[in-house]
């Protein structure tokens, strides 16, 4: 079996390479949302830019809600990564609807945010605090044995 794996979460640090690099003998292929801001937060504008950032915040959502609804309700599993220096409001959004889509998901994340995400972390099926962690993880549940 090939296992579909969404990368969801922070983007300010190589977290997606190091899985992706640790997992290249693994039967999974990878996705994940946009990563670049700026395209992200420009994704409405082929529609026409609003002139309130509200609204244009607003078409963008809309837009890249489009592959990331798509691309979560075909994961076999989901990867929500959330970091300490920025808050990701989308990661956790991200984990709600792969709750409520009964997704299973693993949740990333140093033990300084563990309060803060006691009920994402609640409804996830493991905790992970590094890449390699994650790999591991990724190993057993894809391993035929």
């Amino acid at each position: 079996m090939e296992w579909n794996v969404y990368l969801s979460g922070e983007i300010h640090t190589d977290w997606r390479e190091q899985i992706i690099a640790g997992a290249e003998d693994l039967p999974v292929n990878f996705a994940s949302p946009v990563t670049d801001h700026a395209a992200s937060d420009a994704a409405g504008d082929v529609l026409g830019k609003p002139t309130a950032d509200f609204w244009r915040d607003h078409q963008s959502a809309r837009v890249n809600a489009i592959r990331t609804k798509t691309l979560i309700e075909q994961c076999d599993l989901a990867i929500v990564r959330f970091g300490d220096k920025y808050k990701q409001w989308n990661a956790a959004f991200d984990a709600g609807y792969c709750a409520a889509l009964d997704k299973p998901y693993i949740t990333l994340h140093d033990e300084s945010l563990v309060h803060a995400l006691k009920e994402v972390d609640a409804a996830a099926l493991a905790w992970a605090q590094t890449p390699k962690q994650v790999v591991e993880l990724l190993r057993y549940v894809t391993s035929q044995a």
